[in-house]
């Protein structure tokens, strides 16, 4: 099974600089409804995409300076950044997504499809 890391205020350079495919994050909280709705969603993606694209999360209760700094207004969102010296937010979406919603909206398939 495909891992989904955890990014804490204090290890989100080692995953947002750092990085050196797509990352799809899950911003969410223990006491969010819709963000365990959810999660499953999250694990069939990362399990889908597993060497294509990272998979991680954020618990905004705990690390409040990364929500600060992709603006993150309500949960779950979930959003798609390509990794480098200035991150960069690709896409975001808010509240629930199905695994083919997710696909769809953030051209996954794209990404996994073989380069011709």
């Amino acid at each position: 099974m495909a891992e989904i890391k955890h990014i804490t205020d204090a290890n989100f350079s080692d995953f947002l600089i750092n990085g050196s495919r797509p990352l799809v994050i899950d911003f969410w909280a223990a006491w969010c409804g819709p963000c365990k709705m959810v999660a499953p969603e999250i694990e069939k993606l990362a399990a889908k995409y597993d060497g294509v694209v990272d998979v991680a999360k954020v618990d905004v209760d705990a690390n409040p300076g990364i929500s600060q700094a992709f603006a993150v207004m309500s949960i779950p969102t979930i959003a798609l950044v390509e990794p480098g010296e200035q991150p960069k937010l690709l896409r975001r979406v808010a509240g629930f997504r199905p695994l083919q919603q997710l696909e769809q909206e953030f051209g996954l398939e794209k990404l996994a499809a073989p380069a011709s």
